[in-house]
């Protein structure tokens, strides 16, 4: 089966001022459209064209670099444009919360360790929030394309939350002030979407 571009619940323009609609239409139209057709380009005719997105992750080859990125890239994007909302911000509610708390000791204490995987992250790459079948949720960063899922790659849980750090997803608006737009991100973070996720998990 060919992976699709996936459309967006919001136009260009609705998450603003924080993320410009410039930069969303590039990201989403450009980037993320270029990653989906690399991707069916390098799985054609092979095993993986039956597989989903999390399988052909999960049991991915490293140093199959076309799927790695594309592949990577694909599903980054994908979660990465659900997890954001018009009306987003504010702090997660219930067992998240919780979890959240519980892990870090207060939301304030998660936002600075999640800023701080995004802001230390050299060069391009993300920061995620996963989550444990136990329940428990933990922060990390990852380089390029490359996430979770992928074995042997930083946190050991499924993402549920992450942010771009990749040029691409900010220059436009922040230049290199990538912390500012680390803490814009935080105004656009549909949680009732991330407890889902984190749901579905644990």
């Amino acid at each position: 089966m060919a992976f699709e571009l996936p459309s967006l619940s919001y136009d260009y323009n609705e998450l603003e001022p924080h993320i410009d609609a410039r930069t969303m239409e590039i990201h989403h139209s450009k980037h993320h459209n270029g990653y989906t057709t690399n991707l069916n380009n390098a799985i054609t005719d092979t095993p993986l064209a039956d597989l989903s997105i999390e399988e052909i992750l999960d049991g991915l080859d490293l140093n199959n670099k076309a799927v790695r990125n594309n592949g990577g890239g694909f599903y980054n994007h994908c979660l990465f444009w659900e997890i954001m909302s018009p009306n987003g911000g504010g702090l997660p509610k219930g067992v998240l919360f919780d979890a959240i708390d519980n892990e870090f000791g207060s939301f304030e204490n998660f936002k600075t360790e999640f800023s701080k995987a995004a802001a230390t992250q050299f060069g391009s790459g993300w920061a995620w929030l996963c989550a444990n079948k136990d329940g428990s949720v933990e922060v990390c960063s990852t380089a390029n394309q490359d996430n979770p899922l992928m074995p042997g790659i930083s946190c050991s849980g499924t993402p549920i939350l992450g942010i771009d750090v990749w040029e691409h997803a900010y220059y436009l608006n922040y230049q290199n002030r990538r912390p500012d737009y680390i803490n814009a991100f935080f105004n656009v973070i549909n949680w009732e979407k991330v407890t889902s996720l984190y749901n579905d998990i644990t």
